[in-house]
């Protein structure tokens, strides 16, 4: 008698990190496809390589992310944080926040990032800790729109865009925290 033993083959999966990095390499290809088509895109090299390091960081962060906690609401308020730096930076180095990208004023909302780095570490990624320093930010962001409205004679209301990625961040590690409790 034959006791070997044939498994049924299971269909491949697609890793999430490989459709996250393929996403990320898609995405820094438009560019270089429209470029092919029409003078309105015109990127260079330091274009590139800026875009490419932004997408590598949101990557890395997005690993970052996923392995802090298998909890489905806090990998949730990771990736709206993540998208919400990802949009300021992003932004900001385009066509500037408040005024255009050579208005000094601009170079402050990279410190609500930094708020949120800085928070992250003292909070040791825990989600408890994540959602203050994620309400903290959002606080920062109101007051540099406030500061803006007040000092700069340029539209500040685009400076209030981001005040949401934080706030729903903050909501959702706000509730993944009550799960672990």
């Amino acid at each position: 008698m034959n006791t070997q033993h044939n498994p049924v083959p299971r269909p491949a999966r697609i890793s999430w990190r490989l459709i996250g990095w393929g996403a990320a390499a898609a995405l820094l290809m438009v560019p270089l496809v429209a470029m092919q088509f029409t003078s309105e895109v015109n990127w260079d090299e330091t274009d590139f390589i800026v875009m490419g390091a932004l997408l590598a960081a949101v990557g890395g962060a997005m690993e970052l992310g996923v392995r802090q906690s298998g909890n489905r609401t806090y990998r949730a308020g990771f990736a709206v944080a993540v998208l919400g730096a990802f949009l300021t930076v992003w932004s900001n180095l385009a066509v500037g926040i408040v005024g255009n990208e050579d208005r000094a004023f601009n170079f402050w909302f990279f410190g609500v990032l930094v708020l949120g780095m800085f928070g992250a570490l003292v909070a040791r990624f825990r989600a408890l800790g994540m959602a203050s320093t994620l309400l903290a930010m959002a606080v920062a962001q109101v007051a540099l729109f406030v500061l803006a409205a007040l000092s700069v004679p340029a539209s500040p209301w685009p400076a209030l865009f981001f005040a949401p990625f934080w706030l729903l961040s903050a909501g959702l590690f706000a509730l993944a925290g009550r799960d672990v409790r």
